[in-house]
């Protein structure tokens, strides 16, 4: 796949994560005990706008390519599997995984932590 078809995929999904976002946001208005719901939502709506902002900067060369979509990829995982796990425990009480959120989060930290990388360290010119 070439860059702008990542970086398009990576729009598509930014707009399915706010989707989800919102929704998960109605259920914790509207359903009781839902704990888990509004922190998931806001890890969701919070990253939607920034994976497409990690894209265009990627796009338009502002972040190093390689490190930039690396960073843009991390994040859509890391906010799945955060956010995933919190959903999961509250519908089935069941975890995605041993250790998924707390594995989402951490590459949510990594995947910050490369984007500022890759902004800072663009690929010279030439």
């Amino acid at each position: 796949m070439t860059q702008n078809g990542l970086l398009r995929l990576a729009a598509v999904l930014a707009g399915l994560i706010g989707a989800f976002g919102v929704v998960l946001a109605a259920a914790a208005a509207h359903q009781g005990d839902a704990a888990r719901l509004g922190p998931a939502s806001n890890m969701l709506l919070f990253h939607a706008p920034a994976i497409i902002a990690a894209a265009l900067l990627t796009g338009h060369g502002i972040a190093q390519r390689h490190l930039g979509l690396t960073a843009t990829f991390g994040l859509i995982v890391g906010v799945a599997l955060f956010s995933g796990d919190l959903a999961m425990r509250h519908y089935s009480g069941n975890a995605l995984f041993p250790m998924a959120a707390p594995t989402g989060g951490t590459l949510l930290i990594l995947s910050w932590l490369l984007l500022a990388t890759a902004a800072a360290w663009p690929r010279r010119a030439g």
